[in-house]
């Protein structure tokens, strides 16, 4: 079947589609044991989806225990790691042909533009399996510098049972970053999608088993963070807990983690990113179409988002008046529209969260000069006007806390040393952008801000190449490159004297 061309023909499909949503346990879908479900709801119209499993302490326990038997069976974890190269590789290739089908999951459960659904989340996705899967069999272990009648070997194991939380954001390509190189290395997961966003994978995992995938090493968990996810980072047989969410939330997690059996808690958490444009900025129509993606694109729920605009006194109006422009190309249409940029915020519950962080930045006197308001009550689903606030101040709360949806706060610096102050004054240190003509500006500005990734002269750059990760309360370890697989093994220290 061919890729739907206009909206008419992808609703089409929607209409046409059969959705899954059980859980997957040792290689087959199921209900929860408790049989209780939770309605999954779609913020393009307001309207049920399916009715998907909630799962809880005791479909984790079972999911945790068949994930155990078949890492120390060695159906995976022993398998040669260019055989785990080809299985990845044709997870990656299922994933491509079957990308219709899940960037429509995507849309309709999460509320993103089909356009992005497709190149960004699901392409990106198979990227990062087929990448993490190249990888694979080509990371050598290491021979310590030793006596000649001495050999000492550093190795590399597989860590056993990773439990992964992911958010309702970017519900398969998160899914993908960290399953790439954890089954890559040889683990066995359980993956537990955001009750907002899991049907992409819940579909993955079979995708998975006609891969080539052994049952049991990829079992999905749909349920809320309070049952199954507080159950997975408490389990005494999880090795390692990897997470992208809130600061909050991670948080938690680490005293669980504490709680328990000190399993590796690797966290990617929020972020408050500055994005810093300097008076010598090269070109300041790029600048300005980069901070209205920077802040509009997946409705502003990217961890990453250029919340905190912070221009130089000497260009703040006319970049305002650019970014004003460039915002009329980021107005909410309907998802499936593949001519539409922005689509719906996740749920109700986060629109009024937006809704309410507008509010606070007029009561605190900041200046409202574009959007602000619901739109398209009409639908049934949940939509937000891509949102400009001027004259703020870094302490108001609007600069201060994560938002995460589209509104945008413009901070007037003057000099380098006011622009670093104020793009370190954060809790958070994810990433940055920094724009100007001056060399020497942009890496002394690169180098003192506390952020794991800084982008010069553009926004959000970056492939599977480069490290994904942050400084302070943005988390710990890193996601994509080789650092990524860090985080999956455990390394083993091997001594033999010779006689």
């Amino acid at each position: 079947m061919s890729t739907p061309e206009n909206r008419e023909q992808w609703q089409q499909m929607a209409d046409s589609l059969s959705i899954n949503g059980q859980a997957f346990i040792d290689g087959e879908y199921c209900a929860a044991v408790s049989s209780d479900t939770f309605d999954c709801i779609s913020p393009v119209d307001g309207k049920v989806l399916v009715k998907v499993a909630s799962c809880d302490e005791a479909d984790a326990n079972i999911a945790v225990s068949n994930a155990r038997e078949v890492f120390d069976r060695g159906d995976w974890s022993q398998m040669p790691p260019v055989k785990r190269k080809q299985v990845m590789i044709r997870f990656a290739e299922l994933l491509e042909a079957n990308m219709d089908e899940l960037a429509l999951l995507e849309t309709l459960d999460m509320g993103k533009p089909i356009r992005y659904s497709r190149t960004v989340d699901v392409a990106g996705a198979a990227r990062a399996i087929r990448w993490s899967g190249e990888a694979v069999d080509k990371i050598y272990d290491e021979i310590a510098p030793t006596a000649h009648n001495e050999i000492g070997m550093i190795t590399r194991e597989a860590v056993g049972v990773v439990a992964a939380i992911v958010p309702w954001n970017f519900p398969l390509l998160m899914a993908c970053w960290k399953l790439g190189p954890a089954l890559a290395t040889g683990n066995s997961v359980v993956l537990k999608p955001s009750e907002k966003s899991p049907l992409t994978a819940i579909r993955m995992a079979q995708i998975a088993i006609e891969a080539g995938l052994p049952k049991g090493v990829l079992n999905v968990l749909p349920g809320f963070g309070h049952t199954v996810g507080k159950a997975l980072a408490l389990h005494m047989d999880v090795d390692t807990l990897v997470f992208t969410g809130s600061t909050k939330i991670a948080k938690q997690l680490m005293i669980y983690a504490g709680e328990s059996n000190m399993k590796r808690v690797w966290l990617e958490a929020g972020g408050k990113s500055p994005n810093i444009v300097f008076n010598d900025a090269p070109d300041l129509q790029k600048a300005a179409i980069a901070a209205a993606s920077a802040i509009a694109f997946n409705q502003g729920e990217v961890c990453t988002a250029g919340s905190r605009l912070l221009v130089e006194s000497g260009v703040k109006d006319e970049l305002i008046r650019l970014i004003e422009a460039e915002m009329q190309a980021w107005q909410p249409g309907h998802p499936l529209d593949p001519e539409t940029t922005c689509g719906a915020v996740v749920d109700q519950q986060q629109l009024d969260n937006v809704l309410r962080y507008i509010r606070s930045g007029v009561a605190e006197g900041a200046k409202l000069v574009q959007g602000g308001e619901q739109v398209m009550t009409a639908t049934g689903g949940v939509y937000v006007a891509p949102t400009i606030f001027a004259n703020v101040k870094n302490e108001m709360t609007i600069a201060k806390e994560e938002i995460f949806g589209p509104v945008l706060s413009v901070i007037t610096f003057d000099g380098m040393d006011e622009a670093i102050r104020i793009g370190n004054d954060t809790i958070y240190g994810l990433a940055a952008g920094v724009w100007t003509s001056d060399i020497n500006k942009a890496h002394k500005t690169a180098k003192a801000l506390r952020s794991g990734m800084v982008w010069i002269n553009h926004y959000d750059g970056g492939d599977m190449t480069a490290p994904f990760g942050g400084y302070k309360q943005s988390g710990n370890g890193r996601d994509k490159s080789l650092h990524a697989f860090d985080k999956y093994t455990e390394i083993k220290a091997t001594w033999i004297v010779l006689d």
